[in-house]
């Protein structure tokens, strides 16, 4: 979730920074998209901010960092992607939750990218 700072009169800080006319507004975020690429582009950047997770994804879909570097706009890279996650619910739950889709579309995903 993003902030923007609007009007505050009564928040020190806030008037230092912003002056006296800030107020705190909530800004949604833009839905997710639901191309399949960007899906699996999205879960791919959740998979590789935790070390051993990204470990266990080279290990098992057999990627060196240099192939998956090199292959990131393949469809059959961006549905193993998909295919890892797929595999394992609990990531799979935890990537859409992270990426702001549900789990059920990341399964479409890996569908329409293996098709």
């Amino acid at each position: 979730m993003r902030f923007a700072i609007r009007s505050c009169d009564h928040h020190l800080v806030v008037a230092a920074l912003y002056g006296t006319q800030a107020r705190l507004t909530i800004l949604k975020q833009p839905a997710p998209q639901s191309d399949p690429q960007t899906l699996a582009l999205n879960a791919l950047g959740w998979i590789i901010v935790d070390e051993e997770r990204a470990e266990r994804f080279l290990s098992l879909t057999g990627l060196t960092p240099d192939e998956l570097r090199a292959s990131i706009g393949y469809p059959s890279t961006l549905a193993a992607v998909l295919d890892f996650l797929c595999s394992h619910e609990p990531d799979l739950v935890a990537a859409a939750d992270a990426i702001g889709c549900r789990p059920q579309d990341l399964v479409a995903a890996r569908e329409r990218l293996a098709a």
